[in-house]
């Protein structure tokens, strides 16, 4: 059964992220406001409380994610003023008459025995910073962002016991990023969607008709590049196994695909495959084209920009999952593994991949904003401008069904199950 909750006026402005910690009794948001607010679970009796809150950045904060508990309690942050900033949870012994003070950019609740330091800043984007995420705790203290320049950076933190350095380890444009040596590294097949979405009739349908040409017609007005920052998406997500090394889904401006990129610490970084969703499988805008690929027709689809990616857990399975969301109302899930192997090194260079489209779905009808795995990658979550959060879960024979949706004000009782959801339960 969902099990819901509704928390009134979280922030003054709009919320543009939500991000739970490792163990999920604890949560971060983050909003237009440019405030940070940590939250912490109730567990008699299901409510959620402001634990801490401050003035993190000076715009937008558009991503939060929180490291891995062995390294302590850290928070990462994103944000159109170009920055990624690193946080730290310290506590304090209160006494009656004397508190510390908050550090700058940083300020705890009253009655908090608790505070959040800034540690660091990384200042290197030379564009809006999208996207953060830790690596897996296995690969160390690392983190990769991705920014409006179309740039992945990755960190890695020279001094765990402050949090004060941070090393650029890699830059690299996604755009530019060669494909692998191997030719079939980047191949990708289709198979038909296993699920599509009902189709809207009468005027719901000509409402999203029209909405989607006019928020095509600047698209198409300039020649399909489209405005960066209103038409882009970029995201980023890692690969959670560690036996195949620091590989990363990243996607990035209007191209509509994604890249699995391969880091490696005694080579430039490399793409292993690339996910397009496209008929034809070709990026269909100059400038995002693989290698070989020859430049677009003027009459060629403008693509839709993916805007989240998240790779699930493998938890045993032979292959690995990547679901994405985008601009077109669709989720994505493929399943990208091994064709077979050739000459590898100890990184594991040299293996061909390939991706696969086993599920496609349009429920949202709108923008997609956000996809997210459980922890065991067998139920997928996502979010859409259609003021729903929906449910997808595989049956038996892999066939991926909804699971159920709700509204994001609607009350726990009036939540919606999808029949479906009833009929996967009887089955398993």
């Amino acid at each position: 059964m969902i099990q819901t909750g509704l928390i009134q006026n979280a922030h003054d402005d709009l919320v543009t992220d939500v991000s739970y910690d490792f163990y999920g009794l604890r949560f971060a948001t983050c909003s237009i406001d440019q405030k940070i607010k940590t939250w912490q679970l109730d567990e008699t009796n299901g409510t959620w409380s402001v634990e801490d809150e401050w003035k993190a950045h000076d715009a937008t904060i558009t991503k939060l994610c929180w490291a891995h508990p062995e390294f302590g309690t850290i928070l990462a942050s994103a944000s159109f003023d170009r920055t990624v900033k690193i946080w730290e949870q310290t506590s304090f012994t209160k006494t009656a008459d004397i508190q510390p003070a908050a550090p700058s950019g940083s300020q705890a609740t009253g009655g908090s025995s608790s505070r959040w330091s800034e540690r660091a800043v990384l200042v290197d984007a030379r564009g809006t910073v999208r996207a953060v995420e830790f690596t897996p705790h296995h690969f160390g203290l690392k983190l990769a962002t991705i920014s409006s320049d179309n740039h992945l950076r990755i960190y890695e933190c020279l001094e765990q016991s402050s949090l004060a350095t941070w090393q650029l380890s890699e830059e690299v444009d996604v755009t530019s990023l060669p494909s692998a040596s191997l030719p079939s590294s980047h191949s990708v097949t289709f198979s038909t969607p296993t699920q599509t979405g009902a189709t809207l009739d009468g005027a719901s349908a000509s409402l999203v008709a029209q909405a989607l040409q006019q928020s095509q017609a600047p698209l198409q007005g300039r020649g399909g590049l489209g405005n960066r920052e209103a038409d882009g998406g970029w995201c980023i997500s890692w690969c959670k196994e560690r036996y195949w090394g620091e590989v990363i889904a990243a996607g990035c401006g209007i191209s509509g695909t994604i890249k699995v990129i391969q880091i490696s610490p005694s080579r430039r970084p490399t793409t292993l495959l690339t996910l397009d969703p496209s008929p034809s499988g070709k990026p269909a805008v100059e400038g995002s084209s693989l290698v070989g690929v020859a430049a677009p027709e003027s009459d060629a689809p403008v693509p839709y920009a993916v805007t989240s990616v998240a790779w699930a857990p493998s938890c045993g399975r032979s292959y690995h999952l990547i679901a994405t969301g985008s601009r077109d109302g669709h989720v994505r899930i493929w399943r990208v593994k091994l064709a077979e192997e050739t000459d590898m090194d100890d990184e594991g260079v040299g293996l061909k991949w390939t991706g696969t489209i086993v599920a496609d779905f349009d429920n949202h009808k709108m923008a997609v904003g956000r996809v997210e795995w459980n922890i065991t990658g067998t139920v997928l979550s996502s979010a859409g401008n259609d003021g729903r959060v929906r449910l997808w879960k595989a049956t038996m024979g892999n066939v991926w069904r909804p699971a159920g949706s709700i509204g994001v004000e609607q009350a726990e009782d009036s939540v919606d199950l999808d029949a479906s959801m009833e009929e996967n339960a009887v089955m398993e």
